[in-house]
C-alpha cells in the first residue's frame, strides 16, 4: 500500500476516473489560500458513472474545459456533469501526449527506442508554450476561470490523463494567484501518486502483453510526469517572456485588473 502524503487529501474520491484533484487549499506567498469548490484537474471524463457524475454536480461542477485533442473526444466523449458547460479547447491537434494510444500502437512505437518517450515528451512540454494555439487556448481557459464568478461552483479542466496540458494549466492559474513555486511544484509532481492506480494498471497490461523493457520504460515516461519536463516549459516560457508572471501578460493578455479579479474569485 502506497504511503500517503500531506498532499493526499487534494484528490477527489472518484472512482470511475483518474486524477481528479481539489485546487483549494493551496497556500498563496501572501498568506490567503485557494477556495475549495471553485477550481478541479483532472484526466478525462469519459468513464465516470452516474455516482461520481452526481458526486461533481453536487461538488458544485458547472464548467467543463476539455483540454483534448478532436481524435481523444471522438474515441471517448466527456461524461458532462449535471449543470456543467462543456467547452471543448483543444491544446493541439492531436493528441501529442499519446496517453490515448492503444498498447498495440505504444508497442510498435517504443520497441527497441530507449529513452526515447523521454525525450519525446521534452518536445511536447516545449509545445505546450511555444505552439501559438496552445497560447489562445490557455487565453480561452483563463476567460472562463474570470467568468466562473458564482460562490461554490467549479471549474474542471482536464485533458486525458490530467498531467501536461492541465497541467501547465494548473502552473499558469497557480502562478496567476501567487501561490509559491515550491507548491506549485508539489502540486505537478502529485500525479505520480494521485495516479498510481492507473498508471500501475497500464504496466501490467503492457506486461501481460509481453512488451519489451524498453517499452515499459518508455510507457512509464509517457504515463507519469517529471522534473525535466515542466523544466522544459518553463525555460521555453523564460526565454520567450523572462518569467511565468511575464508570460501570462504579455502572451496570454492578462492584464492587471484580470490578476486582481482572479485573486479576488479565487483566494480567500
Amino acid at each position: 500500500m502506497q504511503e500517503k502524503t500531506a498532499l493526499h487529501p487534494q484528490a477527489l474520491p472518484i472512482t470511475t476516473g483518474d486524477n481528479f484533484r481539489e485546487l483549494g487549499g493551496y497556500p498563496t506567498q501572501d498568506g490567503r489560500q485557494i477556495k475549495t469548490h471553485k477550481v478541479l484537474r483532472s484526466g478525462l471524463l469519459g468513464n465516470l458513472d452516474a455516482h461520481d457524475l452526481a458526486f461533481l454536480t453536487d461538488y458544485g461542477v458547472r464548467w467543463d474545459v476539455d483540454f483534448r485533442s478532436r481524435d481523444e473526444v471522438e474515441r471517448q466523449p466527456d461524461r458532462v456533469p449535471d449543470q456543467a458547460v462543456y467547452q471543448y479547447r483543444p491544446v493541439f491537434d492531436y493528441d501529442q501526449t499519446q496517453n490515448s494510444q492503444t498498447i498495440d500502437e505504444l508497442k510498435q512505437r517504443y520497441q527497441n527506442q530507449p529513452n526515447s518517450a523521454h525525450q519525446h515528451m521534452l518536445q511536447v512540454y516545449h509545445n505546450l508554450v511555444a505552439d501559438p494555439h496552445a497560447k489562445q487556448t490557455y487565453r480561452q481557459f483563463f476567460a472562463t476561470l474570470l467568468s466562473n464568478t458564482n460562490p461554490d461552483e467549479a471549474v474542471l479542466f482536464h485533458c486525458t490523463a490530467g498531467k501536461d496540458r492541465t497541467g501547465l494549466g494548473a502552473v499558469l492559474f497557480e502562478t496567476a494567484l501567487g501561490v509559491a513555486p515550491e507548491v506549485i511544484w508539489q502540486d505537478y509532481l502529485l500525479t505520480n501518486q494521485t495516479a498510481a492506480p492507473h498508471i500501475e494498471k497500464r504496466l501490467a497490461e503492457l506486461k501481460a502483453a509481453d512488451a519489451s523493457e524498453d517499452v515499459l520504460q518508455n510507457i512509464h515516461a509517457l504515463l507519469t510526469v517529471h522534473p525535466d519536463y515542466l523544466n522544459t516549459a518553463l525555460k521555453e516560457i523564460k526565454a520567450e517572456a523572462g518569467s511565468v508572471s511575464a508570460f501570462l501578460q504579455q502572451e496570454l493578455a492578462l492584464s492587471a485588473g484580470d490578476i486582481r479579479d482572479l485573486q479576488q474569485l479565487y483566494l480567500q
